[in-house]
């Protein structure tokens, strides 16, 4: 009961704009994509990534919080936000009739999403092609979880003109497309860059048995904080966090910082 007035009182102070002392600090636990470098990955145990690298030079402004960010599998992070166990998740879009659970922030940045396909998938195929219209009868693959591709083709997949496949993973995916298991897979561009990178460096893209290309530019997509709204004022400092973050997030961007953060991630 003690803790509960405390707790109760640091939140009117939060809302009346008094400073709180270092013993009054909450702690707050953040979910993040532990397989989507280069954005949020997991490696050692913590997370990494632009977005890890983003929040958490915002959440050292945040002085009335100590954030954790903690690297899960996206399914998993989803579910945790449905079900109201856990605060918040980045970066998920902006889908409210599929996930009317979240809550979503201010912007944070802009993604394009693409498709990479196999060379051979493609051939007698128009080009540039047009999505999804030029690439019936193809099989594309997905990360698990992930809502991607637009409603045309949902639609083309739900009236067997198209194969969804999902696996847990843009490397998982990207090694399935070289190996001619998929024949195209969609995600975010710099992403996949990002992992065919890192695969040609481990040696694995000279066994493949196909050349891959960019084939379409889907669309493009702004990324978020996504909040839960299933907690029950399980966190009641809910909003004061999402006000401050997002007034954080709207001056880093104002100064360009954020962009100098991704710059610097990927020159790394």
């Amino acid at each position: 009961m003690k803790n509960k007035i405390m707790k109760a009182l640091l939140l009117l102070l939060l809302a009346l704009g008094f400073p709180t002392s270092a013993a009054e600090i909450i702690e707050v636990s953040i979910y993040a994509d532990e397989s989507y470098p280069p954005y949020s990955y997991k490696e050692n145990g913590e997370a990494r990534g632009i977005y890890p690298a983003i929040f958490s030079k915002a959440f050292e402004r945040m002085q009335a919080y100590k954030v954790h960010i903690k690297p899960v599998s996206w399914k998993r992070g989803l579910m945790l936000m449905e079900t109201g166990q856990g605060l918040a998740l980045f970066p998920p879009y902006n889908r409210p009739l599929e996930r009317p659970y979240l809550t979503i922030s201010e912007p944070v940045l802009v993604e394009q999403v693409v498709a990479f396909c196999s060379e051979n998938s493609m051939n007698g195929r128009k080009h540039p092609a047009v999505w999804p219209d030029d690439f019936h009868g193809l099989k594309v693959g997905v990360n698990a979880g992930f809502n991607i591709g637009g409603d045309k083709y949902k639609k083309a997949v739900k009236d067997g003109k198209m194969y969804e496949d999902q696996a847990p993973s843009n490397r998982s995916n990207i090694l399935k497309l070289l190996l001619g298991r998929i024949d195209c897979y969609v995600n975010d561009r710099l992403s996949i860059l990002w992992e065919i990178e890192r695969i040609k460096a481990d040696g694995v893209y000279a066994d493949s048995r196909q050349s891959i290309v960019e084939a379409a530019v889907i669309n493009q997509e702004q990324a978020y904080m996504g909040y839960t709204n299933r907690d029950n004022g399980r966190y009641p400092y809910k909003a004061d966090f999402i006000r401050v973050l997002n007034q954080i997030l709207i001056d880093m961007k104002k100064t360009g910082e954020i962009q100098k953060i991704v710059e610097d991630v990927l020159s790394k």
